[in-house]
C-alpha cells in the first residue's frame, strides 16, 4: 500500500519537507519512494503541490498523512471520501495550567518590584 507523508530534509534545527508518495511499511527517511509530488516549508508556511499527480495517488489509493490532507485540501487537490479530514475542533490540553506564567498572582510580581526599590 501507498502512503503520501512528509519527508524530512533541510539543515538541522531548520526542517524542510518533501511531499512523498511511499510503501506504508518502510521508514520514510529509507523506503522506496515512488514519486515526490511536492513539498512544504513549515516557517514560511510555503507548500508546492503538484495537483494532477496527487490527485492521481489519491485516486489510486494512497493514504495520505493528517498533514498531508491538510496541505492537500489547502492547495486545492479533490479529497476522495474515504480520507479522515483532521477535527479543527480538537484543542490540545494543557497539563498543568495553574504553573503557567499568565496564571500567576498579579500581587506576587508588585511585591518584588517593591522589594527592589526598597533595596536601592
Amino acid at each position: 500500500m501507498l502512503a503520501i507523508r512528509l519527508q524530512r530534509i533541510g539543515r538541522k534545527a531548520y526542517p524542510v519537507y518533501r511531499v512523498a508518495v511511499q510503501e506504508s511499511q518502510r521508514h520514510p527517511s529509507s523506503g522506496r519512494v515512488v514519486a515526490y509530488v511536492g513539498s512544504y516549508n513549515p516557517h514560511t508556511k510555503d507548500a508546492n503541490i503538484q495537483v494532477e499527480a496527487a490527485q492521481k495517488y489519491l485516486d489510486n489509493g494512497a493514504q495520505p498523512t493528517p498533514r498531508v490532507v491538510k496541505l492537500l485540501k489547502d492547495a486545492g487537490v479533490k479529497l476522495p471520501k474515504w480520507v479522515k479530514e483532521a477535527d479543527a475542533s480538537k484543542q490540545k490540553s494543557i497539563r498543568n495550567p495553574e504553573k503557567l506564567r499568565k496564571n500567576q498572582p498579579k500581587e506576587e510580581v508588585a511585591e518584588e518590584a517593591s522589594a527592589e526599590e526598597s533595596a536601592e
